[in-house]
């Protein structure tokens, strides 16, 4: 061996060895020249950053960025990624107002365009996405809501039966989060695409729901075997069977029926424009809106009520229970308006009366956000404020669950009069109430979630009796993926009324 030979082979070590240390020291230095005086940890884990705390305590993670941002901000760096959370409303409002192809983009997670794939609702910008919306709203009119309620009602009582069969079954308390999730699933199944699922169908539809939900609290490991990779799959066999279902529905609608749900109201209001263009000899389909399209928007919608509808009824039951005297109220209105002797549905009119229910699910959601964060990528740098500026391809974290306890009277109190006609919280501090988003992508489908709240909480308060099965740390928040109740709301359950009303459309 040459001395050239050997002292290269004994040189190698220390030669990545201190590529290594350059690699690490110039990773710093980059990372503390983006942070410069904002608040958060000085020295970051080489390459994966705070990424494996985030992901094995979430609360405890966003809780410390929270306590960091006393300036109204704070940062952190995740698997190469410079992070801004932003903890005061005026700032989160300015994230939202800029939401646009050169300022933010919203990605709806960390790692969202390869989780959810590129034809996605929460990519559109400008007016692509202002016609999108557009063509969106047929499916929330009240004609439209008033078929989704009925279908709400019926799969809720369907599904409090089965509660009450497996509480007597155990003879214990019973966990909630599990079931409230396989009913939202069946609700959202049912509303959304109606008829066009068959059973076998809709097991498949549940199992890769439940790979979704587990990818997207796991490490983006887009690799065969690993949760990141399972969840992406998942979603791909998902939009395929949504866009089946989204073309049986235009074919049910071009025959002339009449619509039984979500997707229903929206192909015949396509169909109604299929044949204007026709007539105007216009191509169609417009941008963006092939059934392909059609199907990743149908799981935007599922994906937006599923977990934080499963996050809300939770909460809603978590705390009916720890403040008896709202629940009383609630129920002293439900009684007024709907009997379960009637044996009918709660009408559209009758929902609308419930005026304090509406306000408990109000304060529901201002206490209780159930997604707490809103993922953006910083387009450009952006000037947060006069002395910060969030670097270009920063990971911005607006928290809304932070707004919600600004402004507000007494705001870490539970007090769902904040919302009543003579205190109007909702109109005074309508900036600070952002569970539903600001901006062009506020959620559009908001009413729709506050009714089958409403709706839970008066058929759940009226029918069933209920206790907390209390321990210590039960009502500590855990992330899966939005907020639940950390002992997933175990209570003893029993029915409350005389007899089940006999529900039917």
């Amino acid at each position: 061996m040459s001395l050239y030979s050997l002292l290269q082979s004994s040189l190698t070590p220390y030669i990545i060895i201190s590529l290594l240390v350059f690699i690490i020291f110039i990773e710093q230095i980059i990372y503390l020249i983006k942070k410069r005086q904002a608040p958060g940890p000085i020295i970051v884990f080489p390459f994966l950053g705070n990424v494996i705390s985030l992901v094995r305590n979430p609360t405890h993670f966003w809780d410390i960025q929270s306590s960091a941002a006393t300036c109204g901000y704070s940062v952190n760096y995740v698997i190469g990624k410079f992070m801004v959370f932003i903890k005061d409303t005026d700032l989160s409002h300015l994230v939202f107002s800029n939401v646009r192809p050169d300022r933010f983009l919203l990605v709806g997670h960390p790692f969202g365009k390869k989780l959810f794939g590129d034809h996605n609702l929460i990519y559109l910008m400008g007016q692509d996405h202002k016609d999108l919306r557009g063509r969106i709203a047929p499916n929330f009119t009240p004609k439209a809501l008033s078929t989704y309620t009925a279908l709400q009602q019926i799969i809720i009582l369907r599904h409090l039966k089965d509660w009450e069969q497996l509480a007597n079954k155990e003879s214990e308390s019973i966990r909630l989060r599990l079931l409230v999730r396989e009913m939202n699933l069946e609700t959202s199944q049912t509303v959304f695409i109606g008829p066009y699922l068959n059973e076998e169908a809709k097991s498949s539809f549940r199992q890769d729901y439940n790979l979704f939900n587990v990818g997207l609290m796991k490490l983006p490991v887009d690799l065969p075997g690993f949760a990141f990779r399972n969840a992406r799959l998942g979603v791909d066999r998902l939009v395929k069977t949504l866009t089946a279902c989204a073309k049986d529905s235009k074919t049910k609608m071009l025959r002339g029926e009449e619509p039984e749900c979500l997707i229903d109201y929206w192909m015949q209001s396509i169909v109604k424009e299929m044949s204007a263009a026709e007539l105007a000899g216009e191509k169609w389909p417009p941008a963006n809106y092939s059934d392909e399209h059609i199907g990743s928007y149908l799981f935007d919608f599922l994906f937006a009520a599923q977990d934080a509808s499963t996050s809300s009824l939770l909460w809603a039951v978590a705390l009916l229970d720890s403040h008896p005297a709202v629940l009383e109220k609630v129920r002293e209105e439900v009684s007024r308006i709907w009997s379960p002797e009637s044996d009918t549905l709660i009408s559209a009119d009758q929902l609308r009366e419930m005026k304090y229910t509406h306000t408990v699910a109000r304060e529901v959601i201002r206490y209780r956000a159930p997604a707490t964060l809103v993922p953006h990528i910083a387009a450009r740098d952006f000037p947060l404020t006069e002395s910060f500026t969030i670097p270009k391809g920063a990971i911005v974290f607006p928290s809304v669950y932070d707004s919600s306890f600004q402004g507000f009277t007494d705001p870490d109190r539970f007090d769902p009069d904040r919302f009543n006609e003579e205190r109007q919280e909702d109109q005074i501090y309508k900036r600070n109430f952002l569970a539903f988003g600001a901006g062009a992508h506020q959620c559009v489908g908001q009413r729709y979630a506050l009714n089958h709240l409403v709706l839970f909480i008066a058929m759940f308060a009226t029918l069933m009796d209920f206790k907390r099965h209390r321990s210590d740390g039960c009502d500590e928040i855990v992330y899966c993926p939005t907020i639940c109740p950390k002992d997933e709301c175990k209570v003893f359950l029993s029915r409350r009324c005389a007899r089940y009303p006999n529900l039917s459309l």
